[in-house]
């Protein structure tokens, strides 16, 4: 297996294991639930991992990137979560923009040359991130993060855990 190989199947395999924590999240009440005033809920998660895909999407393949101020504003590094739906896209509206970034991630990522993982990444992305296949694989890990904070707000919400 390449290292576009590995990247690809963390990708997906991460986004595998996030979808089937999603399933828990049924009502506004429940995208929205915060463990504690101000923690990252599922709506917000979602959100902004759609951002992330988009914006690594504009960094490195021209012209597939979405412009989505809102989103930015409500889902964007420094934003803070609310318990509140209304000021929230519908949660139906962000599963379908967070599914189709990564489905246009990955097709874009099977054209990427190879060679062009070790070119470094232009400015703007996380300062440990020094190559292209690094972002890339990073995105996975940042997936990750947040996906433990999914995995803790389905089990408060009295889910059984997904993996286990």
């Amino acid at each position: 297996m390449d290292l576009k190989q590995r990247i690809t199947w963390q990708l997906q395999t991460i986004r595998h294991l996030t979808e089937s924590m999603i399933s828990s999240f049924t009502t506004p009440q429940t995208w929205t639930h915060q463990l504690f005033p101000g923690a990252n809920h599922a709506l917000w998660v979602l959100g902004h991992l759609s951002l992330v895909d988009n914006n690594v999407l504009g960094k490195f393949f021209d012209g597939h990137q979405i412009e989505k101020p809102a989103y930015r504003e409500r889902f964007g590094r420094g934003s803070r979560p609310t318990p509140n739906p209304a000021e929230y896209p519908p949660p139906e509206e962000v599963l379908a923009f967070w599914r189709e970034r990564r489905a246009t991630l990955l097709a874009c990522l099977a054209d990427f040359p190879m060679e062009d993982l070790d070119k470094p990444v232009p400015p703007g992305l996380p300062p440990f991130v020094k190559n292209a296949g690094q972002m890339f694989a990073f995105i996975a890990i940042h997936e990750a993060l947040h996906g433990g904070q999914l995995s803790m707000s389905r089990r408060a919400l009295g889910n059984a855990p997904v993996v286990g």
